[in-house]
């Protein structure tokens, strides 16, 4: 496959990036597909809001999508997608790139029965993505990457945020419950002095920990006979896995164009999309509800 070319409302900025990547620079979606009968696949990344208009008008032409997190503003435009993607046969990938992400790729074959996760995702201030808080901005990364190692219905969720420089929630910390009886607690906060992405989590002998950032993994294990080096408790051995490191932007791409070219549900469907905003939208609801019992507004 290759780039034919790239859309912004903005047309200094298109024909910037076009003259980039060697490919045309189109105003509208309407004017690419047009143009452009041989579109096949496209990648949706404008603002939240414009997800729906714009993944409708691309599958209704035939092109498959790639949509960014969060997958919509609300549960509704995601049922909508979803029935969009059913009805005109296309592929549709929710953009949760942290599952592409190599450390979290080794994980996924440890996995027993998660009992306890401790997620920090903290950033600098950045303008860019103020369309959303920040619990669609940056917590929904990890909201799916730990309900995909859950597979667990949420029982429960309680949840504390605030506004800090924008005029959205800019920090946050919420704890969900399974049904499984496994508990999560959250904090993400874009107001940060410092980069944190990190997961640990607990589950039956084993402790890992996982650094998204350096695509690093640590697993202590206790007792058997697994291998990894002992630890000053002998009874605790330490083992960090081997990882292919890769920019988990270019592994997501890679995977979904592999799933439009063989024609099979893509790694991140949007039924997962969809998932990851429904927890997310309900951990926004429990943060409003305690703003108000402080008067927060």
């Amino acid at each position: 496959m290759r780039l034919v070319g790239v859309v912004d409302s903005d047309p200094g900025r298109a024909d910037a990036v076009a003259k980039e990547f060697n490919c045309r620079a189109f105003g509208s979606i309407e004017q690419l597909v047009s143009t452009h009968s041989e579109v096949q696949a496209a990648s949706v990344a404008v603002p939240t809001i414009h997800h729906l208009a714009t993944a409708r008008t691309l599958m209704q032409a035939g092109v498959d999508v790639l949509i960014e997190k969060p997958l919509a503003t609300s549960l509704a435009e995601a049922d909508e997608l979803i029935a969009l993607a059913k009805s005109s046969g296309r592929i549709a990938q929710a953009g949760h790139l942290e599952r592409f992400n190599p450390a979290v790729q080794a994980t996924v074959p440890l996995i027993t029965k998660p009992m306890f996760f401790e997620v920090h995702r903290l950033s600098i201030f950045n303008p860019r993505s103020l369309d959303v808080d920040v619990v669609l901005d940056l917590m929904i990364h990890d909201l799916d990457a730990v309900l995909s190692f859950v597979n667990s219905s949420v029982a429960e969720i309680r949840a504390v945020g605030m506004p800090i420089l924008s005029g959205k929630v800019d920090i946050a910390n919420a704890r969900i419950e399974f049904e499984s009886g496994c508990v999560a607690n959250f904090t993400a906060s874009r107001v940060s002095t410092e980069r944190v992405r990190k997961m640990r989590f607990f589950q039956p002998h084993q402790y890992i920990s996982i650094d998204y950032g350096r695509q690093d993994l640590l697993v202590f294990t206790v007792g058997g006979d697994h291998a990894g080096t002992p630890s000053i408790n002998p009874e605790i051995k330490i083992s960090k896995p081997v990882i292919a490191q890769e920019e988990p932007l270019h592994a997501e791409i890679r995977s979904f164009l592999d799933s439009v070219r063989k024609r099979q549900k893509p790694v991140v469907p949007l039924e997962d999309g969809r998932r990851a905003l429904a927890v997310a939208l309900e951990i926004n609801a429990r943060i409003a509800e305690h703003a108000g019992k402080l008067e927060l507004g």
